[in-house]
């Protein structure tokens, strides 16, 4: 699974606007949107009208891909794109891609690989104590 976010700025004369249009998000384009295998999709707004978007899919690159051939996603986008600032072609594709630094799960995962199985004698006695 590939996790996706990225970031755009909504133009602050438009915030209200732009809300009103995803309270909620036509029927039809959640439908291409899932279709796309695009899962867990969320926006969040922040001061300003920075616009942070993050996805989950088991592939971007066919997401994109059947996104970009659709009609539904393509009006979206046209009408979306009057929102944002400083963008050059459709919002899904023209967004700015943002790195991962930090994943929880990948990290405990790591750790708990690495741990010596000495350490799990020293959490079974931590938790035995801690039962007291």
């Amino acid at each position: 699974m590939t996790r996706v976010a990225f970031q755009l700025q909504v133009r602050p004369e438009l915030l209200d606007e732009y809300l009103d249009r995803h309270s909620p998000v036509r029927p039809e384009m959640l439908a291409e949107i899932a279709a796309a295998g695009r899962r867990n999709y969320s926006l969040f707004l922040g001061q300003g009208g920075t616009l942070i978007g993050y996805y989950e899919t088991d592939d971007d690159a066919a997401a994109q891909a059947y996104l970009a051939s659709s009609p539904i996603a393509a009006r979206w986008e046209a009408e979306m794109s009057t929102y944002f600032l400083g963008l050059d072609g459709r919002p899904d594709q023209a967004a700015t891609p943002l790195s991962e630094v930090f994943h929880l799960e990948d990290q405990l995962s790591a750790a708990d690989a690495t741990a010596a199985p000495a350490d799990s004698s020293v959490t079974r006695n931590h938790e035995e104590s801690s039962a007291s």
